[in-house]
Protein backbone atom coordinates (compact mmCIF):
# COMPACT_ATOMS: atom_id res chain seq x y z
CA UNK A 1 0.00 0.00 0.00
CA UNK A 2 2.75 2.21 0.83
CA UNK A 3 4.20 1.12 -2.62
CA UNK A 4 1.41 2.58 -4.34
CA UNK A 5 1.15 5.76 -2.75
CA UNK A 6 4.79 6.59 -3.28
CA UNK A 7 4.09 5.80 -6.88
CA UNK A 8 0.81 8.01 -7.00
CA UNK A 9 3.23 10.79 -5.33
CA UNK A 10 5.88 10.48 -7.90
CA UNK A 11 3.80 9.80 -11.03
CA UNK A 12 2.11 13.06 -9.50
CA UNK A 13 5.14 15.34 -8.94
CA UNK A 14 6.85 14.21 -12.77
CA UNK A 15 3.08 15.33 -14.53
CA UNK A 16 3.73 18.53 -12.40
CA UNK A 17 6.95 19.37 -13.41
CA UNK A 18 6.66 17.98 -17.30
CA UNK A 19 3.45 20.53 -17.39
CA UNK A 20 5.59 23.77 -15.42
CA UNK A 21 8.53 23.02 -18.46
CA UNK A 22 5.58 23.04 -20.72
CA UNK A 23 4.27 26.25 -20.15
CA UNK A 24 7.43 27.85 -19.82
CA UNK A 25 8.67 26.60 -23.13
CA UNK A 26 5.11 28.07 -24.30
CA UNK A 27 5.74 31.41 -22.99
CA UNK A 28 9.30 31.86 -23.97
CA UNK A 29 7.90 30.81 -27.74
CA UNK A 30 5.19 33.48 -27.33
CA UNK A 31 8.14 36.32 -26.63
CA UNK A 32 6.48 37.03 -23.21
CA UNK A 33 9.91 37.25 -21.78
CA UNK A 34 13.28 37.66 -23.13
CA UNK A 35 15.20 37.31 -19.44
CA UNK A 36 17.29 34.46 -18.97
CA UNK A 37 17.52 33.45 -22.92
CA UNK A 38 20.37 33.14 -24.60
CA UNK A 39 22.08 36.23 -26.41
CA UNK A 40 20.75 34.57 -29.99
CA UNK A 41 17.75 34.39 -28.85
CA UNK A 42 17.86 38.27 -27.37
CA UNK A 43 19.20 39.42 -31.00
CA UNK A 44 16.57 37.56 -33.23
CA UNK A 45 13.81 38.82 -30.39
CA UNK A 46 15.48 42.32 -31.15
CA UNK A 47 15.46 42.43 -34.61
CA UNK A 48 12.05 40.48 -35.14
CA UNK A 49 9.82 43.75 -36.21
CA UNK A 50 6.49 44.32 -38.16
CA UNK A 51 7.24 44.76 -41.36
CA UNK A 52 5.81 47.97 -42.05
CA UNK A 53 7.48 49.63 -39.29
CA UNK A 54 9.64 52.47 -39.56
CA UNK A 55 11.96 51.37 -36.70
CA UNK A 56 11.70 49.24 -33.71
CA UNK A 57 9.84 51.22 -31.27
CA UNK A 58 9.53 48.17 -28.86
CA UNK A 59 9.88 49.72 -25.06
CA UNK A 60 8.10 51.03 -21.81
CA UNK A 61 6.71 54.52 -22.37
CA UNK A 62 5.02 56.92 -20.17
CA UNK A 63 1.45 57.09 -19.57
CA UNK A 64 -0.92 59.62 -18.94
CA UNK A 65 -0.41 59.81 -14.79
CA UNK A 66 3.11 59.54 -13.50
CA UNK A 67 3.44 55.69 -12.78
CA UNK A 68 1.52 54.80 -15.51
CA UNK A 69 3.10 53.74 -18.11
CA UNK A 70 2.23 52.02 -21.75
CA UNK A 71 4.03 49.00 -23.31
CA UNK A 72 4.45 48.21 -26.94
CA UNK A 73 6.16 45.06 -28.73
CA UNK A 74 7.07 45.24 -32.17
CA UNK A 75 7.22 41.48 -33.28
CA UNK A 76 7.42 39.48 -36.57
CA UNK A 77 3.69 39.68 -37.28
CA UNK A 78 2.20 41.54 -34.86
CA UNK A 79 2.24 44.54 -32.58
CA UNK A 80 1.38 43.42 -28.91
CA UNK A 81 1.29 45.39 -25.30
CA UNK A 82 -0.37 46.93 -22.68
CA UNK A 83 -0.99 49.90 -20.36
CA UNK A 84 -0.41 50.00 -16.95
CA UNK A 85 -2.56 52.38 -15.07
CA UNK A 86 -4.06 52.97 -11.96
CA UNK A 87 -7.71 52.75 -11.44
CA UNK A 88 -10.43 55.42 -10.45
CA UNK A 89 -13.65 54.09 -10.51
CA UNK A 90 -14.80 53.03 -7.39
CA UNK A 91 -14.34 49.69 -7.61
CA UNK A 92 -10.54 49.85 -8.44
CA UNK A 93 -9.27 53.35 -6.70
CA UNK A 94 -5.71 53.46 -6.08
CA UNK A 95 -4.88 49.82 -7.85
CA UNK A 96 -2.59 49.47 -10.95
CA UNK A 97 -4.45 47.58 -13.97
CA UNK A 98 -3.18 45.73 -17.20
CA UNK A 99 -5.05 46.47 -20.06
CA UNK A 100 -3.71 44.55 -23.08
CA UNK A 101 -4.14 45.40 -26.93
CA UNK A 102 -7.22 43.60 -28.51
CA UNK A 103 -5.59 45.56 -32.00
CA UNK A 104 -2.36 47.44 -32.69
CA UNK A 105 -0.80 48.53 -35.95
CA UNK A 106 2.25 50.39 -36.60
CA UNK A 107 2.59 51.94 -40.14
CA UNK A 108 6.06 53.61 -41.02
CA UNK A 109 5.58 56.23 -38.35
CA UNK A 110 2.07 55.90 -37.63
CA UNK A 111 0.69 54.02 -34.65
CA UNK A 112 -2.86 53.08 -33.19
CA UNK A 113 -3.75 50.76 -30.34
CA UNK A 114 -7.31 49.57 -28.70
CA UNK A 115 -7.24 48.11 -25.65
CA UNK A 116 -9.40 45.43 -24.29
CA UNK A 117 -12.23 46.41 -21.78
CA UNK A 118 -11.44 46.29 -18.17
CA UNK A 119 -14.12 47.62 -15.76
CA UNK A 120 -16.31 49.27 -18.55
CA UNK A 121 -13.33 51.10 -20.01
CA UNK A 122 -10.76 51.23 -22.94
CA UNK A 123 -8.85 53.30 -24.81
CA UNK A 124 -7.89 54.31 -28.29
CA UNK A 125 -4.80 55.81 -29.54
CA UNK A 126 -3.77 57.18 -33.12
CA UNK A 127 -0.52 59.10 -34.06
CA UNK A 128 2.91 59.13 -34.73
CA UNK A 129 6.12 58.64 -33.46
CA UNK A 130 9.11 60.34 -34.26
CA UNK A 131 12.88 60.44 -32.47
CA UNK A 132 12.85 62.15 -29.25
CA UNK A 133 16.10 64.39 -27.89
CA UNK A 134 17.15 60.93 -26.17
CA UNK A 135 20.46 60.03 -27.85
CA UNK A 136 20.39 56.46 -27.08
CA UNK A 137 17.50 54.05 -25.66
CA UNK A 138 19.26 54.53 -22.32
CA UNK A 139 17.84 58.01 -22.19
CA UNK A 140 14.44 59.28 -21.81
CA UNK A 141 12.73 60.30 -24.46
CA UNK A 142 14.68 58.78 -27.30
CA UNK A 143 11.47 58.25 -29.26
CA UNK A 144 8.29 60.47 -28.62
CA UNK A 145 4.99 59.15 -29.36
CA UNK A 146 2.30 61.99 -30.47
CA UNK A 147 -1.40 61.69 -30.95
CA UNK A 148 -4.78 61.18 -29.89
CA UNK A 149 -5.84 59.04 -26.81
CA UNK A 150 -9.46 58.35 -26.32
CA UNK A 151 -10.79 57.15 -23.28
CA UNK A 152 -14.45 55.38 -23.92
CA UNK A 153 -16.34 54.22 -21.16
CA UNK A 154 -19.69 51.97 -21.11
CA UNK A 155 -22.24 53.06 -18.71
CA UNK A 156 -23.61 49.36 -17.18
CA UNK A 157 -26.99 50.89 -16.48
CA UNK A 158 -28.37 51.90 -20.07
CA UNK A 159 -25.40 50.49 -21.77
CA UNK A 160 -24.63 53.73 -23.53
CA UNK A 161 -20.42 54.56 -24.00
CA UNK A 162 -19.04 57.85 -23.76
CA UNK A 163 -15.78 59.15 -25.05
CA UNK A 164 -13.12 61.49 -23.85
CA UNK A 165 -10.44 62.35 -26.03
CA UNK A 166 -7.37 64.67 -25.77
CA UNK A 167 -3.61 65.51 -27.26
CA UNK A 168 -0.92 63.63 -25.70
CA UNK A 169 2.62 62.61 -25.81
CA UNK A 170 4.45 59.43 -24.32
CA UNK A 171 7.79 59.53 -23.86
CA UNK A 172 10.33 56.14 -24.35
CA UNK A 173 11.40 55.47 -20.89
CA UNK A 174 15.51 54.83 -20.43
CA UNK A 175 15.97 51.11 -21.01
CA UNK A 176 18.94 49.84 -18.63
CA UNK A 177 22.10 48.58 -21.56
CA UNK A 178 21.94 44.65 -21.24
CA UNK A 179 25.07 43.47 -18.69
CA UNK A 180 26.62 41.46 -20.89
CA UNK A 181 26.92 44.79 -23.52
CA UNK A 182 27.57 47.42 -20.57
CA UNK A 183 30.75 48.33 -20.19
CA UNK A 184 33.30 46.45 -16.76
CA UNK A 185 33.59 49.33 -14.36
CA UNK A 186 36.86 49.26 -12.53
CA UNK A 187 36.55 49.52 -8.85
CA UNK A 188 38.56 51.61 -6.72
CA UNK A 189 40.74 49.96 -3.79
CA UNK A 190 40.37 51.35 -0.60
Amino acid sequence: MAQLMLLHRTVFLSLTLVLLAVACHAQSQAGLSTRGQNKAAQEDSANATVPHAAEDISGMYSFVKEGEFLQITLEKAAVTGYISRMGDSDSDNGVFLDQFFARADVQGHDVSFTTRPLHSVWYEFKGRFNRGPGKTKGDDGYYILRGTLKELTTNNADKTVSSRSREVEFKLLAQPEDSDEAPAKAKKPK
